[in-house]
């Protein structure tokens, strides 16, 4: 399979695995839907985290898939990428993207649709499109927002990516790390989440989509609903007490 699945204490663990680049194509595009549709069922996930092997995260979308298309397959096939992709963000659950090497085009679309990224410092990110004869589209979309207009203008009109080092600078990565650090970064930033209310972490995350899709004062409402919405759980009153009590919250699972 050219996605590979593994779980552990609440997490799991998506890895692109289609040597050397990963890259996108039907095949992958439809595992990736399917695997965060059917995740997004399961409310034993507590978070995710997206990676590549071998050589990058991925190249993006393979070209030669591209040259083949006419109109209506190229319609065919943007769509099912969105929806891949919007699978991703749209998760009820933290999604974290491991990035080594390259993240490009479709491929670093993916890692905008994640909510953090760690990076190691050989990671390079781009929409090279224009530079094949079409425009980046689809999650594209979300990239001002993270690192300005302008900077986001420099990178869709010029197709030239930038480093790990210069996406940290810009707000793009969360974390840079060396090359053997990358797992335990993720890991690191994993027990953060761990250690919060289950029920909280999906409630944030509910929000922070409604926040990039609706107005400020819709957003502020959707915020006075999850905060209601918490006081049906028991996280609020065990947190209060952790504090008091200076203590580690017990927090139940996920479910």
């Amino acid at each position: 399979m050219p996605l590979g699945v593994q779980r552990a204490r609440g997490t799991v663990w998506c890895t692109l695995d289609a040597p050397p680049l990963n890259l996108l194509e039907p095949t992958l595009i439809r595992s990736l839907g399917e695997t965060f549709g059917g995740l997004a069922r399961d409310r034993s996930v507590r978070a995710a985290v997206i990676r590549g092997a071998g050589r990058g995260f991925t190249a993006g979308m393979d070209v030669r898939v591209l040259r083949d298309l006419d109109a209506g397959s190229a319609r065919q096939l943007i769509e099912s990428l969105h929806d891949a992709i919007d699978s991703v963000h749209r998760a009820p659950f933290p999604v974290i993207a491991a990035v080594h090497g390259p993240c490009l085009g479709a491929g670093f679309e993916l890692a905008l649709a994640c909510d953090l990224r760690v990076a190691t410092s050989d990671a390079a990110f781009g929409l090279p499109e224009v530079r094949v004869g079409v425009p980046s589209v689809i999650e594209a979309a979300l990239l001002p927002a993270l690192v300005g207009p302008g900077r986001a203008a420099e990178m869709l009109l010029t197709g030239q990516p930038i480093s790990a080092a210069q996406g940290l600078d810009w707000g793009l990565v969360n974390r840079v790390v060396a090359g053997g650090e990358l797992r335990a970064a993720v890991e690191a930033l994993l027990d953060r989440i761990m250690a919060c209310g289950p029920q909280a972490i999906r409630l944030q995350k509910e929000l922070m989509v409604r926040w990039r899709h609706t107005d400020l004062a819709s957003a502020i409402a959707a915020g006075v609903e999850a905060f209601v919405a918490a006081y049906a759980t028991g996280e609020p009153r065990e947190g209060a007490m952790a504090f008091l009590e200076k203590r580690p919250a017990r927090f139940g699972g996920g479910s």
